[in-house]
């Protein structure tokens, strides 16, 4: 039996060797199969689900050939479970190299887990229509033999590191900005126009740059440890976190968190959701902020809010805007500039965050 684990990494061994530092992918390919891979990996960051599912399919027909993949779920006749192999190995995989990738797996969307054989109408609404007969035809040709399955999985591995190699930036860290200027830099990179996802996790990191700031420099936090940053897909149910950002007593109890909306009004449920978080933690402070003001309308909802949670639990409950927030420590801070660097370090390495969210920043810089 040949271990999933240990293929793939040979695999992106030889992509890695033919691919690194080149602009063109080699294959002996013919042109009707490549056009449908190229049009997998131009739509790969918009249907990374895609991507995976093709993935997935091809690397578990090699390691078992006589299995028809197109039967991609075991209460199909025949069939196999595509989704386990995927989050088993296949997405794990595109994470570690840094590859578009779902958080879970390829069959969690709607457009791909339906219980019928990927054949030609095969009925999911897959988008566009050119990619859905890419990766619905490149199965056919695999599983007719059409097509070597190996230069298959070769060629999207090639692609994918060019394309991922391609879009590293070397990100702009500008000296000396005064405050105002910060704040309008980040307003414009939080809400440019971008087409991939990710642009929510840009006051995340705004915000996590800060605190790291000011863990080093205000009395508040002496002896106080700020939590590494979760995946930007972790449900805080399942990661035990109450925010997006927490900072924790050394015992290892809540001691502040913050919760960060982007572009959604803060409401009374909102705060409802707050309360049956922290209800059973210790923490002192609990932060709503959000890119967008608060309902006028709920607001005398929310302020009751704010008093009942503190009059049963004694958290204090502080409602407002990310960018007021980040003005406000902005000015206790006694060098802005490790704002800048804490902030593009995040951007730099943050899974979330896409080419063109980078390229904005740059962008923006160079417009100053």
């Amino acid at each position: 039996m040949i271990d999933p684990e240990l293929f793939l990494n040979d695999m992106y061994a030889t992509a890695m060797r033919n691919a690194s530092g080149k602009k063109h992918i080699e294959t002996d390919l013919n042109e009707d199969v490549k056009n449908e891979l190229r049009t997998v990996l131009d739509n790969s960051e918009r249907s990374k689900a895609v991507l995976t599912v093709l993935l997935t399919s091809l690397v578990y027909k090699y390691i078992n050939p006589l299995q028809d993949v197109r039967r991609h779920q075991q209460s199909i006749e025949g069939g196999y479970s595509g989704r386990t192999f995927d989050s088993k190995y296949i997405t794990p995989f595109l994470k570690e190299k840094k590859f578009p990738s779902m958080a879970e797996s390829g069959w969690l969307t709607r457009s791909l887990e339906q219980k019928v054989p990927y054949n030609y109408d095969y009925p999911g609404a897959i988008k566009p229509d050119n990619l859905k007969f890419a990766f619905l035809d490149l199965l056919d040709k695999v599983e007719t033999a059409q097509v070597d399955v190996i230069a298959v999985i070769d060629f999207l591995l090639q692609g994918l590191i060019i394309n991922r190699d391609k879009h590293k930036i070397s990100l702009a860290r500008p000296q000396n900005l005064s405050i105002a200027c910060i704040i309008h830099l980040l307003d414009m990179h939080f809400h440019s126009k971008y087409s991939a996802e990710g642009a929510s996790r840009l006051p995340v990191l705004a915000l996590y740059a800060i605190y790291k700031c000011l863990i080093g420099e205000l009395k508040r936090f002496s002896g106080k440890m700020l939590l590494p940053l979760e995946s930007h897909t972790s449900a805080d149910s399942r990661s035990g976190r109450i925010g997006d950002i927490d900072i924790m007593n050394s015992d290892g109890s809540s001691f502040e968190a913050i919760e960060v909306k982007f572009d959604i009004p803060i409401n009374h449920n909102i705060l409802q959701i707050a309360k049956e978080k922290i209800q059973p933690t210790s923490v002192e402070r609990y932060y709503i902020l959000s890119t967008m003001p608060i309902n006028e309308k709920e607001r005398d909802l929310i302020e009751n809010d704010i008093k009942q949670i503190k009059n049963t639990h004694g958290c204090q409950i502080v409602v407002n805007g990310v960018l007021q927030t980040i003005k406000y420590y902005l000015r206790l801070l006694d060098n802005v500039k490790d704002f800048i660097n804490y902030y593009v370090e995040l951007l730099d390495c943050d899974n979330s965050i896409k080419f063109e969210h980078k390229l904005m920043w740059n962008i923006l810089i160079s417009k100053l």
